[in-house]
């Protein structure tokens, strides 16, 4: 009998946890099914005869709270116009000109350097012609001995310095406007160059960096665009304001170029250059890297979208950014970012992202 008081004992103690543990799991299982069988809706105060209901307009009021601030839409991306912000089929001379630096660029070029080169070529071509057939061996087979010629010699002299005086003065100029500082209301972009694609960010907007690579040919045709010349992603700019770049590299020397604005600028790793400009007609104004930076370097191209300042402002907006004038985007809001805040992805994944 002491074995068998001894058995029973031991058994009970052995199972005593688990009867515990089951009480409580059932007690849990209770309350749940309790929990369960009230109405989602139901108001916890409802239980009490004499507890007053909510009120309507509390009710609108918490709706009101829980929806979400209405979106800013970007404005809808630009188709390019051939023509302008790119090179045309066969063409042989500079890009039409949207700045004023660039207008004065490709009036030197056309209307002096041009005409001037033309015509020291064809005089230096005439007159050597000329030499070669009046001084030849059977029409002057005494052979002059004059060593000396005071007019020769000062007109050969005062005319190339009076053609370098002519091209220098207005030289000057046009290097002094390529590097002149922007003014204090100038929107400042912060442009990186990595291998291999372009990184874009809008500290005056608030707008934090995104990156821009070439779209695949497929994609490029069917947004109409130029392909090699066409990014995912574009710089956007607004018209009539001054633009102030902060260009620089991230691994090796780039170079920021669009030929059609007159902007060229090298992003070199560890150093800031700066590069202003005010942009004349809304567009899009593609360019390319300059520089060589790699195995990649033909495919990093650049598109500047130049909207007025209207449709610029809403863009910022759009973005989650902050309008210089204090405006800022509705609380909440943050619209559809350009690319990527990570860095690019592979060329063959490019294009993914659009505005």
């Amino acid at each position: 009998m002491m074995k068998v008081k001894s058995f029973i004992l031991a058994g009970l103690l052995a199972f005593a946890p688990a009867m515990a543990m089951n009480g409580q799991a059932l007690a849990q299982n209770e309350a749940a099914a309790s929990v369960a069988a009230t109405p989602v809706d139901a108001d916890p105060k409802s239980s009490d005869p004499g507890a007053p209901a909510d009120s309507a307009d509390a009710n609108v009021a918490n709706v009101s709270a829980a929806a979400p601030a209405a979106k800013v839409a970007a404005p809808p991306r630009m188709k390019p116009t051939e023509g302008i912000g790119m090179p045309r089929p066969g063409e042989i001379t500079l890009q039409e000109q949207f700045t004023d630096t660039g207008r004065t660029a490709r009036w030197l070029h056309d209307v002096m350097l041009v005409p001037i080169i033309t015509i020291i070529s064809i005089f230096v071509l005439v007159l050597m012609l000329y030499v070669m057939w009046r001084y030849r061996r059977a029409a002057n087979p005494v052979p002059s001995k004059t060593s000396h010629n005071t007019v020769i010699e000062v007109v050969w002299t005062v005319v190339p310095v009076l053609i370098l005086l002519a091209i220098a003065v207005p030289s000057i100029g046009l290097l002094a406007d390529q590097y002149r500082p922007a003014p204090k209301d100038a929107l400042t972009v912060k442009v990186t160059g990595y291998q291999w694609y372009w990184g874009y960010e809008y500290p005056d907007a608030g707008i934090p960096e995104f990156v821009s690579n070439m779209l695949p040919e497929d994609k490029a045709k069917a947004n109409g665009e130029p392909y090699l010349l066409a990014p995912d992603n574009r710089l956007v700019l607004p018209v009539g304001r001054p633009i102030k770049l902060i260009i620089t590299g991230a691994d090796v020397i780039h170079s920021f170029a669009v030929p059609s604005l007159w902007v060229k600028m090298d992003a070199v790793p560890g150093r800031l250059n700066e590069k202003s400009f005010t942009i004349d007609k809304p567009g899009v104004y593609y360019g390319q890297c300059s520089e060589l930076c790699g195995a990649r370097h033909a495919f990093m191209p650049i598109a500047i979208e130049a909207l007025p300042p209207a449709q610029f402002d809403q863009w910022v907006l759009s973005q989650g950014g902050t309008l210089k004038g204090g405006t800022a985007a509705p609380a909440g809001q943050m619209g559809p970012q350009q690319g990527s805040a990570l860095p690019g992805p592979p060329a063959s994944d490019a294009g993914t992202t659009t505005l």
